[in-house]
């Protein structure tokens, strides 16, 4: 009986997430219009101020180059570098 509740639970989670993603604004910075118009293509802001705490430097650029590689991600090489320069300074983990 229980494995059917927590079954039940676990295949309602995306749908709960996606209720939950609400665009959450960005800091202001160098590159955040950019962000926010590469990154909202496909996710909400909120997905970047949820994980800054968590990630470091190396972290944002392995995210940006797994958005571009695995998932298709619309950006341009000139974009990167601008993405992540706002990333890090914006939302880099404490040190």
């Amino acid at each position: 009986m229980h494995r059917i509740a927590l079954a039940m639970l676990l295949a309602a989670a995306p749908v709960l997430a996606i209720a939950d993603d609400v665009p959450a604004p960005l800091r202001p910075g160098a590159g955040q219009e950019t962000v926010e118009r590469i990154c909202s293509g496909c996710h909400t802001t909120s997905y970047i101020r949820m994980n800054a705490p968590f990630l470091s430097e190396a972290q944002w650029k392995a995210e940006v180059t797994k958005m571009r590689q695995v998932f298709g991600a619309p950006i341009e090489d000139d974009e990167v570098a601008e993405i992540l320069a706002y990333l890090i300074a914006e939302y880099g983990a404490p040190k």
